[in-house]
């Protein structure tokens, strides 16, 4: 064996030694701490025995650990995810019994739950020392790096994987353009601002336009799969099969996905070697954790729930990331219990599951979604993208500019750094592209302001009694149904249920949904999307009530006359083929690109009979949400439709300087062209003639 090959030896002995006497010391430390743990025998022993019996029982829970662990997990692969999580905790502790069983000096004791306890300290304590003395040497930590790297990925015919740069695509969800250059500015980013700023900065920053509908379905599958037609919001009934679809649903979001790929005839960005982390849909990858259009599955065909392993595989993972879930619920109900006695205006309810909502998206899925994208650097993944709900989830209740969703930011650029240095060690280059799928805009929502929901006053315009009390609308955010598909729970909300269970006759009541600050309206008795002309001849003040107002922009219906048709306040109505940005109509708040956007949802054919999108102050750049939400997205006003692409000057400019970047499938475009150039020559390649055009 040559020298090299001897240092290195002695370098890992040294540090398995090291771990192994301070797991001892733990053990002794706990010991003498905890009441129901001992390692001496009721007689009482000398101090070198208690030592000899904790290096035992530290070197045979150890070697459980290592050996037996992994097998514990990848058996318990088809249990829920987060039940996973807490059985971690127990078996961890059983692994310490059976640890003190084989001691042969058989003095070791420990109640159940702590021995729970004493197993947790110990893996945490372990993994932090193992992990510290790894970094120190950091010569052997490239080595175990590129060892890793190399074993995983190793051709079939022995040759190394290749050299040529990969793409990673971290989306931090809802974060819009304005918002992370606020968070640049204040100092809350300084990975970000390290990126864009100096003498010789390494990423460019730019804002794109999202469709009518904002929000992460419809960006993410026009991203992901290259095309998001006829997905008109997060939530709508299609009448051909009388099913509310709900983006974040697992079986909406691969019938979803289905459609995306026989609509393309492509499988998706991540087709080739590429990995799927967080997502609502796969992108075409082999490689899937925590990705929604695959939870529906049961098995081991659910793939996404073996992203799982990587993470728990290691004990003292569950260990840190239980203390910081504890640590962020009371987080939330401190901060929530400040807004009210503030009374911070506006605010919605934030009792309930709410706080556990909030630490899954937080800190569990942020910490096994960077977990896997780490793995996928190491393991040489052509690409990677992935997604960070935790920013959207905290948005929605806080609002986007708040203090407690700045410090989600702040988090959020610690990844970023994390896997900026991951990036130093990995076996092929990575080109780091963040981007976002949407905004939010603030304002308080319809009901507050008015007193009455959508759906109240669509009943009230069609003549129906009203209920005395206010039905709130549920938050559609990604991370609620994230939880439920982790424990296996049914996705579909209640309200959701009992419209699709409501009598189709005649005279069937509308069907009203909300996504974000945008409503859709369905007569579900009339088999086809409803005219201007028949909704009249029904109910002949619906349309007016609706337009006129003052919590409404604007309607959009079809018309046997014009087809397309854009209603406003006083009787406005101008045909969608007449609107543009010279003469936006009832448009005109919205912004350029308001008039596009429009006509392209009303060709879809599952565009609901009315769509209904909220007032907005072009001012203070507020919307009335329709749903339970101070910051939302899902409509057409304000920063929600402006999200961000921070990509790497190594890369071409996603648009010339003087176009626009519009719609979540010229992003697709975009990322497609960026892994072109990291399999073609390594400098920037001009977009092909279609893309131009695009």
């Amino acid at each position: 064996m040559d020298g090299g090959r001897w240092r290195r030896v002695a370098s890992a002995a040294g540090r398995s030694i090291t771990v192994w006497a301070v797991s001892t010391v733990t053990m002794l430390v706990l010991a003498g701490v905890l009441p129901d743990f001992r390692l001496q025998s009721d007689s009482g022993d000398s101090a070198t025995r208690i030592a000899v019996t904790a290096a035992v029982g530290a070197g045979v829970f150890g070697l459980l650990s290592s050996l037996v662990w992994p097998l514990l997990v990848r058996a318990l692969l088809l249990v829920p995810a987060l039940v996973l999580g807490l059985l971690v905790f127990f078996l961890n502790g059983s692994l310490l019994l059976i640890a003190l069983r084989l001691d042969p000096s058989g003095h070791g004791e420990a109640a159940p739950e702590t021995a729970v306890v004493v197993a947790a300290v110990m893996s945490a304590v372990a993994s932090a020392t193992g992990a510290a003395l790894a970094v120190r040497d950091d010569d052997a930590y490239r080595r175990r790096l590129y060892r890793l790297a190399d074993r995983r990925r190793k051709r079939a015919d022995g040759r190394p994987g290749p050299s040529t740069p990969a793409a990673v695509f971290l989306q931090l969800d809802g974060v819009g353009h304005d918002v992370l250059r606020e968070a640049i500015g204040k100092g809350l980013m300084p990975t970000a601002a390290r990126w864009l700023g100096g003498t010789r900065p390494t990423h460019r920053l730019h804002a794109w336009r999202t469709d009518w509908s904002s929000q992460t379905g419809a960006s993410q599958l026009g991203i992901l799969h290259g095309s998001n037609y006829d997905v008109p919001a997060f939530r709508w009934y299609e009448k051909d099969t009388q099913e509310v679809m709900v983006c974040n649903r697992p079986t909406s979001a691969a019938e979803l996905q289905r459609r995306a790929v026989v609509h393309t005839g492509d499988g998706g960005l991540l087709t080739v070697d590429g990995a799927s982390r967080g997502n609502l849909f796969s992108g075409g990858a082999d490689e899937l954790a925590l990705v929604l259009s695959v939870a529906a599955r049961r098995g081991r065909d659910n793939r996404s729930r073996a992203g799982y392993f990587a993470y728990f595989s290691d004990p003292a993972n569950a260990v840190r990331t239980a203390m910081s879930f504890i640590a962020e619920v009371f987080r939330e109900m401190g901060q929530s219990a400040s807004a009210r006695l503030k009374q911070r205006r506006p605010r919605v309810g934030r009792g309930g599951l709410y706080p556990f909502v909030r630490a899954f998206a937080t800190v569990v899925e942020r910490d096994v979604v960077v977990a896997a994208v780490i793995g996928d650097m190491l393991a040489g993944r052509n690409a990677v993208y992935a997604d960070l709900v935790a920013y959207d989830e905290v948005a929605h209740h806080s609002g986007p500019r708040s203090r407690d969703a700045e410090k989600i930011l702040e988090r959020l650029d610690r990844s970023l750094a994390l896997i900026e240095k991951v990036a130093e060690h990995a076996p092929r280059p990575y080109r780091i592209v963040v981007l976002s799928d949407h905004g939010q805009s603030p304002g308080e929502t319809f009901l507050t302001r008015y007193g009455l929901s959508l759906g109240n006053l669509v009943r009230a315009g069609c003549g129906l009694p009203v209920p005395r009390k206010a039905q709130r609308t549920h938050s559609g955010a990604e991370a609620r149904t994230a939880v439920r598909a982790a424990l296996r729970r049914p996705v579909e909300e209640r309200e959701e249920r009992e419209e699709r269970r409501r009598p189709t006759g005649r005279r069937s009541e509308p069907i009203v949904l909300a996504s974000g600050n945008l409503g859709l309206v369905s007569f579900p008795d009339v088999p086809h999307r409803m005219s201007r002309e028949e909704i009249d001849r029904r109910h002949p003040a619906l349309l007016s009530t609706l337009a006129n107002h003052p919590g409404v922009g604007f309607l959009l219906v079809r018309s046997e006359e014009h087809g397309g048709l854009v209603l406003g306040v006083h009787g406005a109505e101008v045909p969608v083929d007449r609107l543009d940005d010279e003469h936006p109509g009832p448009l005109a708040d919205f912004g350029p690109g308001a008039a596009d956007a429009v006509r392209r949802t009303h060709s879809f054919p599952h565009a609901a009979d009315i769509m209904v999108n909220s007032w907005y102050d072009p001012a203070e750049g507020e919307v009335l949400a329709f749903e339970e939400q101070i910051g939302s997205h899902g409509g057409l006003g304000g920063a929600q439709g402006r999200p961000f692409l921070l990509s790497p000057m190594a890369l071409s400019t996603p648009v010339g300087a003087d176009t626009e970047l519009v719609g979540a499938e010229r992003v697709h475009d975009v990322l497609r062209r960026w892994l072109r150039e990291c399999d073609g020559p390594q400098v920037p390649l001009p977009a092909r003639p279609d893309e131009r055009a695009a």
